[in-house]
C-alpha cells in the first residue's frame, strides 16, 4: 500500500456519528413508506440505467419522493449504476440533470464514464458494483470525487475498519436482504448463458437454479441442490460492531420486494439502531423525526431465505441453504394428524385463515428429481390447531415439519397505516403591539412564527381560558409535529374565538414546514483530483469498462492497459464468469486449509445441460466459476 496515496491510518473517530438507515424504494410510494417507518434515506431507480431494470421510475415520481423525504431532512439517492455503452452516455447525462433538478441528493454510480460527463453539483456514491474491497480502492474513489462508498458485502469487521482508517468517505454496508453469490460486478454468468447482463440490470439469477456437484473424477457430491444460492443477509446482531468498525450507512436490499417487506424490515432496523443511539448519546440519526410503529417488527415474517451474517465475523458454515431459494418461513409446527381436507398440528403458534404453509416432501429421493423440493398449501379455515385445506397433499405425513411463509394476520396489519413519523416542537404565544404571535420551534432549531392582529380583551376566567388555549395550540395530530411544550407568555390570557386560534396554529405549522424545507441543504459534491492514481495498471474484462469515456477516465488516472467489458469484447475461450468468496469445497469439508492432505482440485457444477468448472484460489479463499460464452458460436470457443 503506497503511503503517498493514503491518509495516515488511525482510529475511526474522524468519521461522522450520524447514522443513516438506507431503505429500498421500488417506487415513490414505497419510498415514502420507508421514510415513515424510520429510514433516514432511500435509494430508487430512475427511468433508465438502474441495476434493477424492472424497478424504474419517472423523474416526476422521483421529484415527489424528494419533496416528501426532505420534509424530514431524509435523503433520496438515485441509482444510475449500470455500465453504459457509448450511445447511452448522452441520455445518462440528460437524466442526471433531470434527477438533480427533481431534488435528488446523490447518484449511485458504477460506470466511471459518468465522471467524464457534464455533471450538476450532485454528490456521488460508489456502487457496490465497483467491487469496493480495499483501502487503496476507497482512497482512490475519495480522491476522484465520491463522498460515500458501498462496500462489498463480503468484507469482515477488520477489513471494514482498515478502509475506515484510510478514508473520510461515509462507509455504506448492506445489513439485510438478498446476497449475490459473486462479488458485485464480478459476475458474467447471466450474460454468458442468457444474454442478460447483471451489470446492465437484467440478471437472470442462474445462480438460484439447482445443479449437481461432481469431483474431477466424476464422484457426485450433491444432486439437484441449489449450490450457488445463499441465505439472506441479516446483520441485526452486528450493528454496533459495524458502527465501531466505521460503517455509518446501513443499507437494506430490496428494490424488487413488496411494500410490506419495506415496512417491516425498515421498522426492525430503525428500532435496533434507536436502541444503540439511546445507549450511546454520541450517536444520532441522520434525519429528523421519530417513527412510532403500530406493529412489532419481525424479520422472519417477510421474504427471506434464512439468515446469515456472511463474512462479517469471518468464514463459517451456514451461509447457504441448498434445499430451496424460496421463502421457507418460520418453523411453526409438526403434523399430528391428517384427514382428507384437514391437518392437525402440534404447535405453540396461532394460525389464521389465509396463512401460507410449506414443507419438504417425505419422499425426498423422489423430490430430488424436481426443480424445487419445497411444497406449499393455503389454510382455508383455522380452528385452533386444526387447519382446513382444499386437499391434503399425498406426500404430507404425520411427524413432518411445517413452516409458515405467510402470516395472514401480520400481513393484514402491515396492509393498513402502520407507522407515523413526527417531530417534537415547542410552542410559545407572546404579545405584540397589536395582537399576539405564535412561535413554533422544532427540536432541531427550525422556527416558524405568525403574528395575529386582534383586540386584546382579557378572558373572563383566566385559569380555564389558559387550559383551553393550551389544548387548542397542542392539537397537531394531522401534522408531522407533536407539541412537547406549550407556553403562554402573554401579559394575560386574551379572549379569542377557537376558530381564530385554530387558524393561527395552522398558519404557524405551515410557516415551520416552509422553514424546514427552505433550510434543508443537499450534500455537495467532492472535488475530483485529476492527479489521483488508480491502484492497478491493468484492467481486465472484469473491470466492466464499456465506453470510451470510461477508458479515458482510467487512462487519465494512470491505467495503461484496458480490456473491454465481457458484454462487448467477444471472449471466445472459457474464462471465470463469476468470482465468489462462497466456496463449495469448504461447504463439503474438502478445504485444504481445514482438512490435512486434501488438494484443491477443480470441481464440476452442472446446471441443467450446462457444465461449469469450479476453480479454487486458496490463497485468496475464492472460488471461480469458469465457462464459455453461449452467445458466441460453438466453433469459436476455445478450451480452458
Amino acid at each position: 500500500m503506497s503511503k503517498a496515496t493514503l491518509f495516515t491510518p488511525g482510529d475511526v473517530s474522524h468519521i461522522s456519528n450520524r447514522l443513516e438507515l438506507l431503505a429500498p424504494a421500488k417506487n415513490a410510494e414505497f419510498g415514502m413508506e420507508a421514510i415513515l417507518h424510520g429510514a433516514d434515506a432511500v435509494y430508487i431507480g430512475g427511468p433508465e440505467f438502474g441495476a434493477r431494470a424492472t424497478a424504474g421510475n419517472s423523474v416526476e415520481d422521483i421529484a415527489r419522493l424528494c419533496a416528501f423525504a426532505h420534509k424530514y431532512h431524509a435523503q433520496v439517492f438515485v441509482a444510475i449504476n449500470t455500465i453504459l455503452m457509448d450511445d447511452e452516455l448522452a441520455g445518462a447525462e440528460k437524466l442526471i440533470w433531470q434527477v438533480y433538478e427533481a431534488g435528488a441528493d446523490a447518484l449511485i454510480v458504477q460506470d466511471m464514464g459518468v465522471l467524464q460527463l457534464d455533471l450538476p453539483p450532485i454528490a456521488l456514491h460508489a456502487s457496490t458494483q465497483m467491487d469496493n474491497r480495499t483501502a487503496e480502492k476507497a482512497v482512490f474513489l475519495e480522491q476522484v470525487g465520491f463522498s460515500q462508498v458501498v462496500l462489498a458485502r463480503e468484507l469482515g469487521l477488520s477489513q471494514i475498519r482498515e478502509v475506515a482508517t484510510h478514508t473520510k468517505m461515509q462507509l455504506e454496508f448492506f445489513i439485510h436482504g438478498a446476497l449475490c453469490v459473486a462479488y458485485s460486478g464480478l459476475c458474467n454468468l447471466s450474460h454468458a448463458f442468457s444474454n442478460r447482463s447483471a451489470n446492465r440490470g437484467e440478471c437472470s439469477q442462474m445462480c438460484r437454479l439447482p445443479g449437481e456437484l461432481k469431483t474431477r473424477q466424476g464422484e457426485v457430491l450433491a444432486e439437484n441442490e441449489h449450490l450457488l444460492s445463499l441465505k439472506d443477509n441479516n446483520q441485526t446482531d452486528n450493528l454496533e460492531a459495524l458502527i465501531d468498525a466505521g460503517v455509518r450507512s446501513f443499507k437494506i436490499e430490496g428494490r424488487l420486494k413488496d411494500v410490506n417487506y419495506v415496512k417491516n424490515i425498515t421498522a426492525h432496523y430503525r428500532q435496533e439502531l434507536d436502541k444503540i443511539i439511546a445507549r450511546r448519546p454520541e450517536l444520532k440519526a441522520s434525519s429528523h423525526g421519530r417513527s412510532v410503529h403500530s406493529f412489532t417488527p419481525n424479520v422472519e415474517k417477510t421474504f427471506n431465505r434464512g439468515r446469515t451474517d456472511y463474512f462479517v465475523n469471518e468464514r463459517s458454515q451456514g451461509v447457504s441453504d441448498f434445499r430451496s431459494p424460496k421463502f421457507i418461513g418460520e418453523e411453526v409446527a409438526t403434523v399430528k394428524r391428517l384427514g382428507k381436507d384437514f391437518i392437525e398440528l402440534e404447535s405453540t403458534y396461532t394460525f389464521n385463515n389465509g396463512d401460507g404453509l410449506c414443507y419438504f416432501p417425505a419422499n425426498y429421493a423422489k423430490a430430488k428429481q424436481s426443480d424445487d423440493k419445497l411444497q406449499g398449501l393455503r389454510v382455508n379455515r383455522a380452528e385452533g390447531l386444526k387447519l382446513h385445506v382444499l386437499t391434503v397433499p399425498g406426500d404430507l405425513e404425520v411427524g413432518m415439519t411445517i413452516y409458515r411463509n405467510r402470516d395472514q394476520a401480520f400481513e393484514a396489519v402491515l396492509a393498513k397505516e402502520s407507522s407515523k413519523r413526527s417531530i417534537d416542537v415547542d410552542i410559545v404565544i407572546t404579545d405584540t403591539d397589536n395582537g399576539i404571535k405564535m412561535i413554533m420551534t422544532d427540536v432541531y432549531g427550525h422556527q416558524g412564527e405568525v403574528s395575529l392582529t386582534m383586540d386584546k380583551l382579557p378572558a373572563n376566567d383566566q385559569e380555564a381560558a389558559s387550559a383551553k388555549l393550551r389544548k387548542q395550540l397542542g392539537k397537531l395530530g394531522s401534522t408531522d409535529f407533536v407539541a412537547r411544550n406549550v407556553s403562554i407568555d402573554t401579559e394575560q390570557v386574551w379572549f379569542a374565538p377557537a376558530s381564530v386560534i385554530n387558524g393561527l396554529r395552522r398558519d404557524t405549522v405551515a410557516a415551520l414546514e416552509l422553514a424546514r424545507v427552505d433550510e434543508y441543504v443537499r450534500p455537495k459534491p467532492w472535488k475530483h483530483h485529476l492527479d489521483a492514481m488508480y491502484p492497478t495498471k491493468h484492467l481486465s474484462y472484469l473491470s466492466n469498462v464499456a465506453n470510451q469515456k470510461s477508458k479515458d477516465f482510467y487512462l487519465q488516472h494512470g491505467v495503461i492497459e484496458i480490456e473491454d467489458t465481457y458484454e462487448k469484447n467477444g471472449i471466445t475461450e472459457e474464462v471465470p464468469l463469476m468470482v465468489t468468496k462462497h466456496c463449495l469445497r469448504f461447504n463439503f469439508n474438502l478445504c485444504p486449509k481445514e482438512v490435512p492432505g486434501i488438494k484443491a482440485e477443480p470441481m464440476v457444477l452442472e446446471i441443467g445441460k450446462d457444465v461449469l468448472k469450479l476453480v479454487f484460489d486458496c490463497p485468496k479463499c475464492e472460488m471461480m466459476v469458469v465457462g464459455a460464452n453461449r452467445q458466441v458460436p460453438n466453433e469459436g470457443r476455445g478450451q480452458a
